[in-house]
């Protein structure tokens, strides 16, 4: 299918033509010249990525810190990362990464706490949000994991720390 260009006064008279079966967009020049082709999912992540996102509220029960510390993990489908995570809580934490995975996505995962960098520590998780980019909230693009599997003292552990940290008002 073929859009004419005629609201924008920088690029009137030229042409988006949408390919669906190829899934690719191109834009056309006032003689009917291809100028350049982005895939659909191009088209896509950079409108997630310059998004406003909605307020939302607070749905964290637990309290968390920033922290930088490794972690590992791997997807269901047996591909394997090695990251550094930028936070942590009794909930979950934040895995720094220039392609978050999507949401949803399940990991095995393991990390080590700065108080013992050679323990590696065990969980399981799911992503429950993605920062594509940058912003005022994260200072790396990334992605949230929430645990949905995690040894009762490991998360006390990382409790302790996140009491400790927030007690003395910096970071390990």
């Amino acid at each position: 299918m073929k859009y004419p260009v005629s609201s924008s006064l920088r690029h009137k008279g030229k042409v988006l033509e949408l390919d669906a079966a190829r899934e690719v967009v191109t834009l056309m020049g006032i003689n009917g010249e291809p100028i350049g082709s982005l895939s659909w999912d191009f088209v896509i992540d950079q409108i997630l990525a310059y998004r406003k996102p909605p307020v939302q509220k607070e749905v964290r029960s637990e309290p968390r810190i920033s922290l930088a510390f490794k972690v590992r993990y791997n997807t269901p489908e047996g591909q394997r990362f090695e990251s550094r995570a930028g936070g942590i809580g009794g909930g979950g934490l934040f895995i720094e990464s220039q392609a978050p995975l999507p949401v949803g996505t399940k990991l095995a995962m393991e990390f080590s706490l700065p108080e013992q960098p050679s323990e590696w520590l065990p969980a399981k998780g799911v992503v429950a949000w993605v920062c594509p980019k940058a912003d005022q909230y994260t200072f790396s693009p990334g992605m949230g994991v929430r645990f949905s599997d995690i040894n009762p003292d490991t998360r006390d552990r990382i409790l302790k720390l996140v009491k400790m940290v927030q007690g003395t008002g910096r970071a390990a």
